[in-house]
């Protein structure tokens, strides 16, 4: 696993910035918004979002779940910054811990988007850095919890924001693809080319149902995700 490129992979926590409608008022879009700016490289931010997620696990309240899954993606990034530094056994064991605390998250709370989100998120961009061995199983992962954001909201799907919509469409099709599942990602990706004109990863869409190969630029997702 290559540890140095965890902050790049974990910027695809940009899929799950506003799942504040289905989140638990102690963990809250300030807390977020300073994931993302440590997550992109500001220190200082990342260590408060630390300290806000870990009040808020030590409390054990509702938002639990939610603040483990952020929290294990920040010890990740943090192995990241381990690694860089050549200390290697403080990278893997931040990575544990990070993995830990993510698939405690899901335990917890095994159908909300708000903690299904950023567990996929990390593990789809972490997945793309990682060799062909140990990306199967983190891509196995993000399709799971993205097949369970799905079903959460498929009874309102066609009424989410089309950028939703592409995001979550083009991460389990893409997801799938990677996987070898071919039948699964010609599911998900007719259901994105049917998606309006301007919706995100189209050309995907369209240059994978024609048989062509697809570019993915970064992580993966550049987008946002909420429940209704």
């Amino acid at each position: 696993m290559k540890l140095s490129s965890i902050s790049a992979a974990v910027a695809s926590l940009s899929l799950a910035l506003a799942p504040a409608a289905c989140a638990a008022a102690d963990f809250n879009d300030q807390v977020r918004a300073e994931f993302f700016q440590g997550f992109f490289g500001n220190q200082a931010a990342l260590g408060q979002a630390m300290k806000a997620a870990e009040d808020v696990i030590a409390s054990n309240s509702a938002g639990r779940p939610e603040a483990l899954a952020w929290h294990g993606g920040g010890l990740m990034v943090e192995s990241g910054a381990a690694f860089r530094d050549g200390n290697s056994q403080s990278a893997a064991e931040l990575w544990a811990r990070g993995m830990g605390e993510m698939e405690q998250a899901g335990s917890l709370a095994p159908a909300n988007p708000a903690v299904l989100i950023p567990r996929a998120a990390i593990w789809f961009g972490v997945s793309r850095q990682a060799p062909p061995d140990r990306a199967r199983p983190l891509i196995e992962k993000a399709v799971a919890d993205y097949e369970s954001v799905y079903r959460v909201q498929e009874p309102y799907f066609d009424k989410l924001g089309t950028h939703m919509r592409s995001q979550l469409l083009f991460g389990l099709a893409d997801g799938y693809n990677r996987l070898g599942n071919a039948e699964k990602a010609k599911f998900y990706f007719e259901k994105l080319a049917t998606l309006p004109a301007g919706a995100d990863h189209l050309d995907q869409a369209r240059a994978y149902l024609a048989g062509q190969p697809y570019n993915v630029n970064g992580p993966g997702c550049s987008g946002c995700h909420e429940s209704k």
